[in-house]
């Protein structure tokens, strides 16, 4: 058949050539993981087939003996990894390899740290790994067809990788694709057989499909090697899928590199959980828990960490109806045998085959995590840095598990003082006051103005711990988890305080007292504030600043405020309350000032720096200044 000459020659996307020049010029640390990539491509290829191939088995073109072959040429100084997997077309492989989607070549130049053994490891992570090859190669290329197309539906790329390819069609009899890496003059360590199985068994051992290579030529009697004699495929691999296998047979080491290979992350986990299921639901999870955080942890749009397989056969990637949102970070394999081959997403979602593993995979996490918490003190500290603030989104998207998250939780409290969050709800509970029948808190938008916050003052004097909330997330947090042990979680700057048994007699009656002589001040004070506030009250929260702001039990915090307003949120505005402290000079002189312009000066400055402290913004800065500065003169 007659293939009609298509070529033409494209130029890369810019951040396509500036990752090329990358590969070419700086990570030559650790050359060998372009094989690693290479073959992890190959086996997503032919998982994709297998898939495809359920709805349309013609797609096998009659070979559905899946593998991978790698193949080296000493004289023309090339290596070949081939696969008879999906393969692509002419549109894809302008997609897939021209161009790199999602900012993954942004973020990976984001993500770089100048150590070029760490940067080389980054590059599967990011989507990039194809280009891994111009580490050893200066010439690349890929000759591939798509299942089910025509033979003469060919495609051949190829580049320099010097910002340009070119592309053409021809005739490929076979399915799949064949990458051929034509090597620098410096790469020949490569052009061996050792060499490469090295790098196999290294990076690629439990790919489910043989890894084929041919065997080595045996000498004969006299030493002599028969050139003309064809050698024997091999399998280089152990070609099974690694969570099949027993634990015992399962070595730390395995379990560390089958981690990397799924996940392409170059740090080994902090812990894994491997478990098979039998009785009414049978499956079997191997769910790792990473060491480092992803780069789009926080990326509402990216999909979740784990593959599911039916009856070893891959179904989907990132199959987020398997792990809630809040436990995103979790990488893995979920292999069953109770769901049909031709399971669709929308199946999953209505599927209570898929709420049970769901439920115990999820339970089979928080389990291990609270092992590590237990067990690892250093380790769990090293996986809270890195996930702490996704585990409290749990409580509000998982009513069943809240009690179980909310004893892995760490906090900063004003107990240690520090920033570092060590402290759990138990410990917490353990140092409570005798009477104490709360767990109080405190949420500001950084740990400082959290722990020098003027409604702490009173809990100070009285040696009642009080919890640091300084995370974007610990205001949503408060809203779902409301209480721990039997205790309720309350806000210091919520409400009118009361320390219930905590207070004696003596300080509510002398409070009632205050109260009564401060009733004018205070009605002054409102009048002259107006519509700012909600209303004025004296305050018994304070003992060394004049003045704060409060809202009710049921309002929005005014963090809380500050942070949907800078999401660009509408709201609606809570005024907030205005206690005043009757022992500070600067409240004392304000009740027997009766110059009614240098009281309102006087009371607006006091709420405005009340509003500074608990770190909100001024709608009328100058006047400020100038009401400050007329007061300094007045008593300079």
């Amino acid at each position: 058949m007659t293939v009609v000459a298509e070529k033409e020659t494209l130029g890369f996307q810019t951040e396509v050539t500036q990752l090329l020049d990358l590969m070419i010029h700086s990570l030559y640390s650790n050359k060998e993981i372009f094989m690693r990539e290479l073959i992890s491509n190959a086996s997503d290829a032919s998982d994709k087939l297998r898939f495809d191939a359920l709805s349309n088995d013609g797609l096998y073109e009659g070979d559905a003996e899946l593998k991978i072959s790698v193949s080296f040429d000493k004289d023309a100084k090339t290596i070949t990894i081939t696969d008879n997997g999906i393969g692509m077309n002419r549109e894809e492989v302008i997609a897939n390899i021209g161009t790199i989607a999602n900012s993954g070549t942004k973020k990976f130049f984001d993500k770089m740290t100048g150590d070029q053994s760490k940067d080389s490891q980054l590059i599967g992570q990011f989507g990039v790994g194809f280009y891994s090859s111009f580490i050893v190669a200066d010439k690349v290329t890929l000759r591939t067809r798509r299942a089910g197309d025509d033979a003469d539906a060919g495609v051949e790329w190829t580049s320099e990788g010097k910002g340009e390819f070119t592309i053409e069609t021809i005739e490929k009899a076979a399915r799949g694709t064949e990458v051929t890496l034509h090597l620098r003059d410096d790469q020949d360590e490569f052009l061996n057989s050792w060499r490469l199985r090295n790098c196999i068994t290294k990076y690629s051992d439990h790919i489910d499909l043989p890894i084929i290579m041919k065997k080595d030529p045996v000498p004969d009697e006299d030493g002599k090697i028969d050139e003309t004699a064809e050698l024997e495929d091999e399998t280089v691999n152990k070609a099974t899928a690694l969570w099949t296998q027993s634990k015992g047979d399962i070595s730390e080491d395995e379990y560390k590199e089958f981690y990397k290979q799924i996940s392409h992350d170059y740090q080994d986990p902090l812990s894994w959980s491997h478990n098979k299921v039998e009785g009414k639901t049978e499956y079997t999870s191997l769910l790792y828990i990473p060491s480092t955080a992803p780069f789009d942890l926080w990326d509402r749009e990216r999909t979740q960490g784990l593959k599911l397989y039916v009856k070893r056969v891959f179904i989907m990637e990132d199959a987020d109806q398997l792990m809630p949102r809040y436990l995103r970070f979790i990488r893995g394999v979920i292999d069953t045998n109770d769901l049909p081959l031709n399971v669709s997403r929308e199946i999953l979602q209505g599927s209570k085959i898929i709420d049970s593993i769901r439920a115990a995979s999820v339970k089979k996490v928080l389990s291990e995590l609270a092992k590590m918490q237990k067990n690892d003190a250093e380790k769990y500290a090293t996986f809270w840095k890195e996930f702490g603030q996704v585990i409290k989104e749990g409580p509000g998207e998982d009513f069943a598990n809240k009690e179980a998250l909310a004893k892995l939780m760490l906090f900063s409290t004003t107990e240690t003082g520090s920033e570092e969050q060590t402290v759990t709800l138990a410990d917490y509970v353990a140092r409570m006051k005798g009477k104490q029948d709360k767990i109080y808190y405190i949420t500001a938008e950084s740990f400082a103005a959290a722990k020098n916050s003027p409604h702490l003052e009173v809990f100070r004097k009285k040696g009642i711990e009080v919890l640091l909330f300084a995370d974007r997330v610990d205001e949503w947090l408060t809203n779902s988890l409301t209480e721990f042990d039997g205790k309720s979680l309350q806000s210091v700057a919520k409400g009118d305080l009361d320390l219930g048994e905590l207070a004696d007699e003596e300080e509510k009656k002398a409070q009632e007292e205050t109260d009564k002589n401060f009733a004018d001040l205070v009605e002054r004070v409102k009048t002259n504030l107006g519509d700012k506030v909600k209303d004025v009250r004296i305050t018994h929260r304070l003992t060394d600043s004049p003045a704060c702001l409060v809202v009710d039990d049921m309002d929005m915090s005014a963090n809380l405020e500050r942070m949907l307003k800078a999401a660009g949120q509408e709201v609606g505005g809570t005024k907030p309350i205005f206690e005043i402290n009757p022992e500070h000079p600067m409240v004392v002189r304000l009740k027997d000032e009766s110059d009614d312009a240098r009281f309102g000066d006087w009371s607006s400055i006091l709420f405005d720096q009340a509003l500074l402290a608990e770190g909100g913004q001024l709608e009328d800065p100058a006047s400020y200044v100038k009401r400050l500065n007329t007061l300094l003169l007045s008593v300079a």
